[in-house]
């Protein structure tokens, strides 16, 4: 079957790498898994011997035919033929127990598939991904590092990221030109930061503002970045330097520095919070 170069596919075939992830995923059998792009199936039969039943979402429809047609599928696997960032996980999920996401993501759509499941973080107990590295690597760093930007602080604000281990790229067909990362997500259905949470829904787009304008020209200071949100009397009522650089700071302080935005545009005499 070809390689869709449209759909980034990279097909898993190292019987080492799947069993380690098997092993990170530590599966009930009882477990609602679902799998997201489950290619021709790598890592699709060895999880569903552990399971009583597997849910997997592919967008190519050769794909799909093959596992739906496939005996191992024994009537325990049902085949979604969807774009996963047009499914809708929550209704996926229905009244049952919280849902546990796997799979080898296609890196063209990982960064905003991440992100439309995080809106659905509600239904989801947890995730395990193979990401780029350098994605992984920016989702993982600390304030201050290089790699440290909008991707680690938005995903720090409604999950717990891990970096689990690195996969070469002859652990591939056809083998990708970077290295891959496996990474867990452990969504938080509340904010983790009790700031953005008193925000109510406006929070997470007040948020989104402040560390896309915070982030689009790195190298200037807060006062300049943020110049058109905050002055720097707002940032320092805030206990936030406006000479310090955007990189420097942690997520927590962003969603200060969101909550005092929120506020300024509703009243600029609300204190910050």
């Amino acid at each position: 079957m070809p390689v869709r170069k449209r759909f980034g596919q990279h097909f898993l075939h190292d019987p080492a790498v799947i069993r380690r992830i098997l092993d990170s995923i530590a599966p009930l059998r009882e477990d609602r898994v679902v799998e997201i792009g489950p290619g021709r199936g790598a890592l699709t039969w060895p999880l569903l011997q552990m399971l009583d039943a597997l849910q997997v979402i592919e967008i190519d429809r050769d794909l799909a035919a093959g596992l739906r047609t496939d005996s191992r599928g024994g009537g325990k696997l049902q085949v979604h033929v969807q774009d996963a960032l047009r499914m809708d996980f929550t209704a996926l999920r229905g009244t049952g127990a919280p849902l546990r996401i796997v799979g080898n993501l296609p890196y063209n759509i990982s960064t905003p598939l991440m992100f439309h499941l995080l809106e659905h973080r509600a239904a989801i107990a947890d995730m395990h991904f193979m990401l780029q590295k350098e994605v992984v690597d920016r989702i993982v760093a600390e304030p201050g590092g290089k790699d440290y930007g909008r991707l680690g602080v938005m995903l720090a604000v409604h999950a717990q990221a891990t970096r689990l281990f690195d996969v070469g790229r002859g652990s591939f067909k056809p083998a990708p030109k970077v290295t891959s990362s496996v990474l867990r997500l452990r969504p938080a259905i509340e904010p983790r930061f009790e700031g953005l949470k008193a925000l109510g829904a406006e929070g997470d787009a007040a948020l989104k503002r402040v560390v896309a304008a915070a982030f689009s020209q790195r190298r200037k200071t807060l006062r300049n970045s943020l110049l058109e949100l905050l002055d720097s009397t707002e940032i320092e009522a805030c206990g936030i330097d406006p000479q310090l650089r955007p990189e420097v700071l942690a997520p927590a302080q962003f969603v200060q520095l969101a909550a005092r935005y929120l506020r300024s545009s509703r009243s600029a005499a609300a204190p910050c919070r």
